[in-house]
């Protein structure tokens, strides 16, 4: 039986701490070897290949030449012979073929050659651990993991993902949400991305897959595919708007992702930091779509423009407000969920022969928490809405400010 040399030893120790296909680590020490024989006992152009005894580490070196057909064609010395030459060395030669010559053993082969081949080694050995872990996480991306914060430097946050650290940047957080050191959380991998100093995983929780990752880790319908999320809505930190769908018979998709008691819901709500999250069924009929989008507000009626793929919805005038949503977010999400720009008519304004229209997409994202229906923040149209509605800016809030109801009755100055 022979005898397994320390340096074959450590090598198999290596591939087993950093994960490494051994090899992968072979043929890299192999070509450490043959760079630093060539630069203490060869020359530049030379090719020197190593061949490494998996038992027993011992190494041969070899010089190798091309045959090359045409003597005229005979640019690199070093490593090209014509026909005639390659058969002083080896009868067997042949054109197209490489001719292998065996290369002395030194026992000088000494502290600088091993010193370079360690350099080289190391080297080849990092970049051979940044390609796996690229691989690895690659096939993780759109995946949820847990990680422990690492550090936080200039607002962004750095992971400890298991074999990397991925980062958190701003953007990609939850509003509001702190971190600190030592705190455990789930990410998102959202992208990873290749880079000579080694992969970077982008990690988010802001992201709408975040919550379908979620929701599959807490719902076995949903990991199963007998539910299905259709679509989702999110203004990260705030709320979310979440469509599902059943695909089995006799399963009931919201009360899948409730769960008994709300326990389900409340395990991603909680995740999230307490964002709050509406689950709505999906149907393919776009006006009922669009009604179960709206939730938690009653709509008596809607009106569908296929061709401009608009909504004229009608709500109860006590039901205009919810509808909205505070600073129009309710509409908002509604319109992302749905993809249709929805149109809000009050009943009253209906009923009294006019038009009180609010537009999505005249409603800010940001600004006062106040109510929706004011004129500084949404636009009441009082005749019928142009082709295309811009957003109003927001003006300064008179002293005598009319009820949400009564600005349906009665029309509202146009800002311009």
């Amino acid at each position: 039986m022979k005898q397994v040399s320390p340096f074959m030893l450590a090598i198999d120790d290596i591939c087993e701490e950093k994960g490494l296909d051994k090899a992968i680590i072979l043929e890299t020490v192999e070509a450490a070897l043959a760079a630093a024989y060539r630069k203490d006992y060869g020359k530049a152009r030379q090719i020197i290949r190593t061949k490494l005894n998996p038992e027993t580490g011992q190494a041969e070196m070899f010089r190798i030449y091309d045959v090359i057909e045409d003597p005229e064609e005979i640019k690199e010395h070093e490593h090209e012979l014509t026909l005639d030459e390659a058969k002083e060395i080896d009868a067997k030669a042949e054109y197209g073929k490489e001719v292998i010559v065996p290369l002395p053993h030194h026992d000088d082969f000494g502290r600088i050659a091993a010193q370079t081949a360690k350099q080289v080694i190391i080297q080849r050995i990092r970049e051979a651990e940044r390609e796996t872990i690229y691989e690895e996480y690659r096939d993780k991306e759109n995946l949820v993991v847990s990680g422990i914060v690492q550090r936080i430097e200039r607002g962004a946050v750095f992971i400890d993902i298991g074999r990397t650290v991925g980062v958190l940047f701003p953007e990609e957080q939850i509003q509001g949400e702190r971190y600190r050191i030592g705190q455990r959380l789930r990410v998102l991998i959202l992208e990873v991305q290749k880079d000579p100093r080694g992969p970077t995983i982008v990690l988010s929780r802001a992201h709408p897959k975040m919550i379908t990752k979620l929701f599959e880790l807490e719902v076995p319908e949903i990991a199963s595919g007998a539910v299905e999320i259709k679509s989702i809505a999110r203004e990260a930190g705030a709320r979310s708007k979440i469509a599902v769908v059943a695909t089995e018979e006799g399963v009931d998709p919201i009360g899948s992702c409730v769960g008994q008691r709300g326990i389900r819901v409340q395990a991603v709500i909680n995740e999230l930091g307490g964002e709050k999250l509406d689950i709505i069924e999906w149907n393919e009929d776009a006006a009922k779509f669009i009604s179960n989008a709206l939730s938690p507000a009653k709509v008596l009626d809607v009106e569908i423009k296929k061709e401009e793929k608009v909504a004229r919805v009608e709500v109860p005038q006590d039901q205009l407000s919810l509808a909205i949503g505070k600073r129009g977010q309710n509409v908002r999400l509604a319109a992302k969920l749905t993809d249709w720009k929805i149109d809000i008519i009050g009943a009253e304004a209906i009923a009294e022969g006019e038009e009180g229209v609010v537009k999505d997409d005249g409603i800010e994202e940001e600004g006062r928490e106040k109510a929706p229906a004011e004129t500084d923040k949404v636009k009441v149209e009082t005749k019928e809405p142009a082709e295309k509605t811009k957003k109003v800016k927001k003006t300064k809030k008179s002293k005598k400010t009319k009820e949400p109801t009564s600005e349906a009755e009665e029309p509202a100055s146009e800002e311009k």
